[in-house]
């Protein structure tokens, strides 16, 4: 359809696209998330309302503002998000995380052990991007420097467990937020009273982040070969060596929060922890089996009963036992203080209070371009469906979504500003004769798109130089940040390639995950095993 119809056709035209356009344009160039989706807002709310400021002053407080700060399930998205920043920041102070990083990290005995030691601490330390920076970096240090691992390489572990991990964990700081964006999309389409298992959807999108899963799966190989590429190539034959490449700035700590002076021990980390993912569990079973009254308990059925339960429910109330048990334990055992335990308590939750805003103001925007007010996504559909194969969209969304967060250096903004447009847009480019209803809401293009906006975000923060993430994995691991960008860059330009050649072209087609996912790692390690040379060479 020629867009002059389409503008025709539809009450806001090309001004539907104003407020997300405003928010991605403002957060490029100004690189402060916030304020762009307020301007985004406050820009939607003016086109609806018709330029009348009288009229859009009140609208923009009452009915939208207020409405998505009060939502029922929005305030269960900001208690855990709040409980979890609180229990991470309590755990640390208490010494858990260190104590757990600094039991692991005698088993490194070599090079090969260094690096894999550093990878895996990186998974296991999955629930906070931040706590994973800090903390690996700035134990793994004297462990590395002792190996001749360079600071570039040691730099380029903590970055690439550090976002990639959190945002995969289905019990972490990121969690609440990437499902509260994945909900907001799809009841943009179906409507609000629409029962949807958002926690499902999130798990399904997992197999589609080609460059999350590609580049934690192959670190390790990076290690047992021996090989590297580029700077990062010369960077580790200088440290073995003995040379230093670049003066090395002074290392980040984990500031008045941390655990100096603590009494470090694994258990304050690890038993909150797994207390937290056990009752999270436990819940969503006992949650889903209240919403499907009359079916019977049945042991086979569990995967039912945890597929219907209510996420946010299972997430406040395991959030809370793990912070009841990451504050008492380390008191009990008075490697705490109820004072320094307050203090930890109260930074961690007012660390993801931008977030909390960046989430807010996401929800809002959405709101605006749904049917009832600007209807983008119905444009963009109209638009796109001439001019784009659906799919393509995966690919699309991928670039879209990596190039914005490169500019921005936020994942958490890119997801905020992408997901309440490319649900939309995606089921409209699908929706054929029958209409919305009879688009399937694990429609693997869909699924796929959502996990494009998710691992394409990751992509572009871990390249971009003005990331939080990156500078604090350069900083706590005292390497300089311009040397850590450099040395990063190819290997993550080389698996964002590799996620669009074997993963979201081919997925867009309807090749299969199973075969998808160990070729574009295979490719990976045959690329490294041709390019790469020996650091001991």
């Amino acid at each position: 359809m020629p867009p002059q119809l389409i503008a025709e056709s539809h009450p806001y035209g090309v001004w539907s696209l104003v407020p997300p356009l405003v928010s991605i344009v403002l957060a490029i160039a100004t690189r402060r998330v916030v304020p762009s989706l307020l301007a985004g807002v406050v820009a939607g709310v003016l086109i609806v309302e018709k330029f009348r400021v009288a009229a859009a002053i009140p609208a923009l407080f009452e009915e939208h503002l207020w409405k998505n700060l009060a939502d029922p399930q929005h305030l269960r998205v900001f208690v855990f998000t709040l409980l979890m920043g609180a229990m991470v920041s309590v755990i640390h102070a208490s010494g858990g995380m260190r104590g757990l990083v600094q039991s692991l990290a005698p088993l490194a005995r070599n090079r090969r052990g260094g690096q894999l030691i550093g990878w895996l601490l990186g998974l296991v330390i999955f629930f906070d991007d931040y706590a994973n920076c800090l903390l690996l970096g700035n134990t793994l240090r004297p462990l590395t420097d002792r190996l001749r691992i360079s600071r570039e390489k040691l730099s380029f572990l903590v970055d690439s467990t550090a976002a990639p991990v959190s945002g995969l964990a289905i019990v972490s700081t990121w969690v609440a937020t990437e499902i509260g964006l994945i909900e907001a999309g799809y009841r943009d389409v179906l409507g609000p009273g629409t029962p949807l298992d958002g926690m499902g959807i999130f798990i399904a999108t997992i197999p589609y982040r080609y460059y999350v899963l590609w580049m934690l799966a192959w670190i390790p190989f990076l290690a047992l070969l021996d090989r590297d590429f580029g700077p990062m190539l010369q960077a580790e034959r200088a440290a073995l060596a003995g040379r230093v490449r670049v003066p090395h700035p002074t290392p980040m700590t984990a500031g008045s929060g941390g655990d100096a002076g603590a009494v470090r021990h694994w258990a304050y980390a690890v038993i909150p922890v797994l207390a937290m993912v056990l009752c999270t569990g436990w819940l969503l079973i006992a949650t889903g089996s209240q919403s499907l009254k009359g079916k019977a308990w049945d042991a086979n059925r569990w995967v039912e009963f945890f597929r219907a339960g209510d996420s946010y429910v299972a997430l406040v109330y395991a959030s809370l036992i793990g912070l009841a048990l990451a504050w008492l334990i380390p008191l009990s055992t008075r490697a705490l203080d109820g004072a320094r335990a307050r203090v930890a308590a109260f930074d961690g939750a007012t660390h993801v209070l931008g977030a909390l805003a960046i989430l807010w103001l996401a929800w809002c925007l959405s709101e605006l371009t749904k049917d009832q007010h600007l209807a983008t996504g119905k444009y963009l559909a109209d638009l796109l469906s001439e001019r784009l194969a659906p799919p393509l969209m995966p690919t699309m969304v991928f670039v879209l979504s990596a190039v914005i967060s490169f500019a921005t250096g936020t994942s958490w903004g890119t997801m905020g500003i992408m997901m309440p447009i490319v649900i939309p847009v995606t089921f409209r480019m699908l929706a054929g004769a029958g209409g919305l209803a009879a688009v399937d809401i694990h429609d693997p293009i869909i699924i796929a798109s959502i996990g494009s906006v998710l691992a394409g975000s990751i992509f572009g923060d871990h390249c971009s130089p003005i990331s939080d993430t990156t500078v604090l994995s350069s900083q706590s691991s005292a390497c300089d940040h311009v040397a850590h960008v450099w040395t990063q860059l190819p290997y993550s330009a080389l698996v964002g390639v590799a996620a669009i050649v074997f993963g979201t072209l081919p997925a867009g087609y309807g090749v299969s995950n199973i075969l998808l996912l160990p070729l574009g790692l295979f490719m990976l390690v045959v690329f490294l095993r041709l390019v790469g040379r020996r650091v001991a060479a």
